[in-house]
């Protein structure tokens, strides 16, 4: 059966390009009389024929269409839900104090860098001069902060999870990689359109685009992670009677966290990243300085809400590095050089 596997899977492709063409012709209204003109007339072989044109926008928009008058009420749910979080979050850190809201920035990146000075020094002097640059990105770097870490939850909650089931499961794994290679493929700014749809205007269609964007990397990672595992660390906690809840919690997840970082690491700057091109939507934030800036052809503003948002990005990248580091130190061992 091995042999013919190959060959059944040309034979399939091979049947969904002939339904194809024939799908295209016959629901296309610029196709010929008959089909014998084909091939009495050859000027279709010029450019591409017009009645080979497969209608996928029509059947796109009316799923769409279903989707939301079928499960409008849903997704009104999870819109009223992420709204709120988002709301309660950023009226919570506008209101503190700004000195209390950098001390606490400053020590839990002190506390997850293990008491590394060095790199405490340096995230508090971005955080510094995140305000110094301008009193106005201040407000504006903590909305865009909450709209990152709300889709960083997100993609935690589901991404993780995911990952497990990915390493676990080979027939998953098979059946989400060439998702995952899709939705790493099609460009940022699509991820917009259907959050519009689905959400309208504002905070919560960025937060389902960070989501969508950004949690590729953190599920690829913890699959890394946890595949990467030391066999022989795996059967020595079965040979002491360990289960699959056991191994997974207790041996598996330490080991991988160090890969489950690395993906949490790169999910956070492409959530930063996705937050900056959500301000076309209306989101607020510090991506729509920019915008403006570019909108007035005003460099100077354009190029400060640009290096606030590398500030921000440097900040969110050493905590999380740092932290990842830590974890790295505590669960590889320490190799004995012997003389």
């Amino acid at each position: 059966m091995g042999k013919y596997k190959k060959y059944i899977f040309y034979s399939l492709y091979l049947i969904a390009f002939i339904a194809m063409v024939v799908v295209a012709y016959t629901s296309s209204k610029y196709r010929p009389e008959s089909v014998s003109i084909l091939f009495t007339d050859f000027s279709w072989l010029g450019n591409w024929p017009k009645w080979l044109d497969l209608p996928l926008m029509p059947f796109l928009n009316e799923g769409f269409d279903k989707l939301i008058v079928k499960y409008g009420m849903f997704f009104e749910g999870i819109n009223n839900f992420l709204l709120g979080l988002y709301t309660q979050m950023k009226n919570f850190m506008v209101g503190l104090p700004w000195p209390l809201l950098m001390i606490s920035v400053i020590a839990l990146c002190y506390f997850a860098s293990g008491k590394n000075m060095g790199t405490t020094i340096m995230v508090a002097f971005c955080v510094f001069f995140l305000g110094f640059l301008s009193p106005r990105y201040w407000d504006k770097c903590i909305m865009t902060t909450c709209i990152v870490v709300i889709g960083m939850l997100l993609c935690l909650v589901i991404g993780i999870p995911v990952g497990i089931m990915m390493a676990r499961n080979k027939k998953v794994r098979n059946a989400l990689l060439p998702i995952l290679d899709l939705m790493q493929t099609i460009p940022s700014f699509c991820y917009l359109i259907p959050g519009i749809l689905l959400f309208g205007l504002g905070a919560v269609p960025a937060i389902f685009a960070i989501f969508v964007y950004a949690v590729p990397p953190l599920i690829r990672l913890t699959d890394l992670g946890i595949r990467l595992v030391d066999k022989e660390v795996v059967e020595a906690a079965e040979a002491f009677g360990a289960n699959k809840k056991q191994k997974l919690l207790g041996v598996q997840l330490p080991l991988a966290l160090p890969n489950i970082m690395q993906g949490i690491n790169q999910c956070t700057m492409m959530s930063l990243a996705m937050v900056v091109i959500a301000s076309m939507i209306g989101t607020r934030g510090i991506g729509d300085e920019v915008l403006l800036g570019l909108q007035q052809l005003n460099v100077g503003m354009a190029t400060e809400a640009g290096i606030a948002i590398v500030l921000l990005a440097i900040i969110f990248d050493r905590i999380t590095q740092s932290y990842g580091e830590k974890i790295q130190e505590r669960t590889q061992p320490k190799k004995e050089i012997k003389f």
